[in-house]
């Protein structure tokens, strides 16, 4: 955990910010790198029947660490999408329960 979910990006676009990002996430959050997981969700986006290009749209599945930490995390997000060649970037925190997280069917 934390598990990064990105849609509107190529694989490759993500693959090419993937290593650079987590390096300053794992500081930011201060998680062991192995505890990461990014995920590129491919996604065909659809208006008036036709397909069209979104922007990027994160969703980052996490246990709470503060405002503060959220706020840096979606800043270097943000940052290394756009340095990428993205204008906008969307993106939400969803907040788990450590109460209801389980790992091989343990509660963590």
């Amino acid at each position: 955990m934390p598990h990064i979910i990105i849609k509107g990006m190529s694989a490759l676009d993500v693959q090419k910010i993937s290593q650079k990002m987590i390096d300053e996430l794992e500081i930011i959050i201060d998680c062991p790198r192995e505890y990461f997981t990014l995920e590129v969700a491919e996604s065909i986006f659809i208006v008036d029947g036709e397909r069209v290009s979104k922007d990027p749209f994160v969703q980052i599945n996490w246990f709470d660490r503060g405002q503060e930490v959220q706020d840096k995390t979606a800043a270097a997000i943000t940052e290394h999408i756009c340095n990428a060649g993205y204008k906008n970037v969307e993106m939400f925190f969803i907040v788990l329960e450590r109460n209801k997280y389980y790992e091989n069917g343990k509660l963590l």
